[in-house]
């Protein structure tokens, strides 16, 4: 009922920067808490950051001063802007939305399909 297609991810060295954007498509009713979560080959799935609809924000620790989420209700799009990037920031960035469609009476989790994001030394 939800479809999220991230885009922005690819190879930058360290100490560059890339904004990742994500927009959510479907019988949307409404959008609650949009965020994005990274998985590196061979680790879990680990948030990386996520923000309600009234713009409240929560940071993994490690990603803290250097990434900010955001986000414009008007379009159905989160964005995460990444600067001072690190090689350990490298993984497979995923774009995650909670929310309520037409014909279902509970929000459920969404996932988009992954960006890849590639950080050289």
């Amino acid at each position: 009922q939800v479809q999220l297609v991230e885009s922005g991810g690819g190879l930058v060295q360290a100490g560059g920067s890339l904004r990742l954007s994500c927009v959510a498509s479907g019988s949307i009713f409404s959008i609650n808490a949009m965020g994005w979560y990274r998985q590196a080959p061979g680790k879990q799935r680990g948030l990386v950051a996520t923000i309600t609809r009234g713009g409240s924000t929560n940071y993994a620790e490690s990603v803290k001063g250097r990434f900010t989420i955001s986000r414009d209700n008007a379009k159905n799009t989160v964005y995460l802007q990444m600067n001072n990037l690190e090689p350990g920031d490298t993984a497979v960035y995923y774009c995650n939305c909670n929310a309520g469609v037409l014909g279902i009476s509970l929000s459920r989790s969404y996932w988009g399909q992954g960006t890849q994001v590639t950080v050289s030394s």
